[in-house]
């Protein structure tokens, strides 16, 4: 494992979820790869961020929300950071009851936001508070029916994140003080991360907020461009894909689908043009990556879960395959990680006419929606009960 920041933010160094190829076991002993250490852990779906040999996520202790630091090693815990963020009357607690966020490590300091829009800037090595806001109490952002969800990105000097309401569709704080940067945009918040892209050569923000994405200009929150993607209840969860060739991929499930939009930028201005739209293609809250042409995510909301492979410039289906719950995936070269909801891991590997499985085994018990995170060939996973550190070498 390399000594800086393998994995600091949701999505990985690129916040694409694809991983440092390295070569992964294949054949695992009956009861699933080597466990390093397993520690319990409360409830909430945050992934895990990793940064010089620790580990950050989050977790609920009743009323309360904990930030914690584990040494990567062994799982003891360094440091926790615990503050109130109680439930409200017509929170969805059947979904977890939070926190959803990933903790964002930049430099010596670590950014988190709660189930109910607390931004906590932390001393990664103590986990002391150096600035929060309350963006439900400052901004009057309350968060939608299932808790906060967004997982904040830097820029430059900035901490940037989806907030929602009238003038405070997204803000961006100072990274060092917490002091407003920019806000922009009326946009209602969903639950998606945000990503940022170069067009052309132009750095922008994306955001896939209620009913649209939109691209703005990260240093000013100036709006270049929006386009809408509708969904029932207004719900956008996954996060988009970027290409190299200037397509980006949405999804939604709840009665939406998929999108690919090829952006361009000529002139001071960006033009957006939806290439295909694909109803069949529906990614409800899990990971989708790209690998070459091809973007591979698992498919279905509240039915039948389908492994799913679409050509990235067509939007034609490929390759779609049953035999796991939905899931997450991180792409590692061509393999593909993935962990289901009933807590199953797997390698699978793409081929023309299949998914073919490679290794597969139970490793969790409850409900796990959470993404996990690959250090080298360690892998970083959680549920709702705990976390474990798992040895993927050959």
């Amino acid at each position: 494992m390399n000594a800086r920041a393998q994995w600091a933010q949701w999505g990985g160094p690129n916040r694409d979820f694809l991983a440092k190829p390295v070569q992964l076991s294949t054949t695992w002993p009956e009861g699933g790869p080597n466990r390093l250490w397993s520690q319990e852990l409360g409830d909430g779906n945050s992934a895990i961020s990793v940064d010089e040999r620790t580990l950050y996520t989050m977790y609920r202790q009743g009323n309360n929300e904990v930030v914690v630091a584990l040494d990567a090693t062994d799982g003891t815990r360094r440091w926790e950071y615990i503050y109130r963020a109680s439930f409200w009357r017509d929170f969805a607690a059947n979904y977890s009851p939070g926190p959803h966020s990933t903790p964002l490590v930049v430099k010596n300091h670590v950014y988190t936001v709660g189930v109910r829009g607390k931004i906590n800037c932390l001393i990664k090595q103590t986990g002391k508070k150096v600035w929060s806001h309350d963006l439900w109490k400052e901004y009057g952002a309350k968060p939608p029916h299932r808790g906060y969800a967004s997982s904040p990105v830097a820029y430059k000097h900035m901490l940037i994140l989806p907030v929602g309401g009238p003038g405070h569709g997204v803000m961006a704080f100072n990274l060092h003080d917490g002091k407003v940067v920019w806000t922009s945009q009326d946009f209602p918040n969903a639950f998606s991360s945000p990503i940022i892209i170069n067009v052309d050569g132009q750095d922008q923000l994306v955001v896939f907020v209620k009913d649209l994405v939109a691209g703005l200009e990260p240093n000013t929150g100036e709006i270049l461009w929006q386009h809408p993607h509708r969904t029932e209840y207004g719900i956008n969860v996954s996060t988009p894909v970027w290409g190299k060739d200037n397509l980006l991929f949405v999804s939604s499930a709840y009665d939406s689908g998929s999108r690919g939009l090829r952006l361009s930028h000529k002139d001071g201005k960006t033009s957006i043009q939806e290439q295909w739209f694909n109803r069949k293609m529906q990614i409800h809250h899990g990971t989708a990556v790209r690998i070459d042409d091809i973007i591979y995510s698992s498919i279905g909301d509240f039915g039948p879960a389908f492994l799913t492979a679409v050509d990235a410039k067509t939007g034609q289906i490929v390759l779609r395959q049953r035999g796991f719950a939905k899931a997450n995936l991180v792409a590692v070269g061509r393999e593909l990680i993935l962990l289901d909801e009933d807590g199953e891991l797997a390698i699978v590997i793409p081929t023309p006419d299949q998914f073919e499985i490679l290794v597969r085994a139970q490793i969790f018990s409850t409900r796990s929606w959470t993404v996990p995170t690959l250090v080298g060939t360690t892998l970083y996973a959680r549920d709702r009960k705990e976390i474990l550190a798992l040895d993927l070498r050959p």
